[in-house]
């Protein structure tokens, strides 16, 4: 099996759900935020505070065409899509799923927004960022995992396995 990458919105459980995923399948796994975060020598929201969004989606496509990795869950940031090299370097890896939570989950569950990180240019709000990253997820995306509002990260991952199960993704 190649790797298999998470994507979705800032807040649909990219990471967390990753990190549980990587441990039913016994796979590696992969934060490319933290990638991001080493390389620059910087945090994410100072990245974006002090070099601009433009800025922070080169450093993000470039720490995603660094990977080079096997049995791996990979969990970008939500940018990732937005560029192409980025996004096809990661299609080149192995199937990639899509979290797709609501907008109304995503609010509950970014507490945050002017810490968190979130690639989006002054006055967009996380609809205007959803309404232009949604057809990009589902575009790369190999599969397509809606994730109900309150849904536990346990059940979301055992959703992803068993939607790359049905796939033959992995037995």
């Amino acid at each position: 099996m190649d790797n298999i990458t998470l994507t979705g919105m800032p807040g649909s459980g990219k990471s967390t759900v990753g990190v549980l995923l990587a441990k039913a399948l016994g796979l590696g796994f992969v934060d490319v935020d933290l990638v991001i975060q080493e390389r620059e020598g910087a945090l994410l929201q100072d990245i974006l505070d002090q070099r601009g969004t433009a800025a922070f989606l080169e450093a993000e496509e470039a720490a995603v065409c660094t990977l080079d990795c096997r049995r791996t869950v990979i969990a970008p940031g939500g940018s990732a899509l937005c560029r192409e090299g980025a996004a096809r370097h990661l299609s080149g890896l192995g199937p990639i799923v899509y979290l797709n939570v609501p907008l109304e989950e995503l609010k509950r569950r970014i507490q945050n927004m002017a810490q968190r990180g979130i690639a989006m240019e002054p006055g967009q709000t996380l609809a205007d960022v959803l309404a232009y990253r949604d057809p990009l997820y589902r575009k790369y995306a190999d599969l397509i995992v809606d994730c109900p509002p309150m849904q536990p990260l346990d059940q979301t991952v055992q959703w992803v396995q068993t939607a790359l199960k049905e796939c033959g993704l992995i037995r």
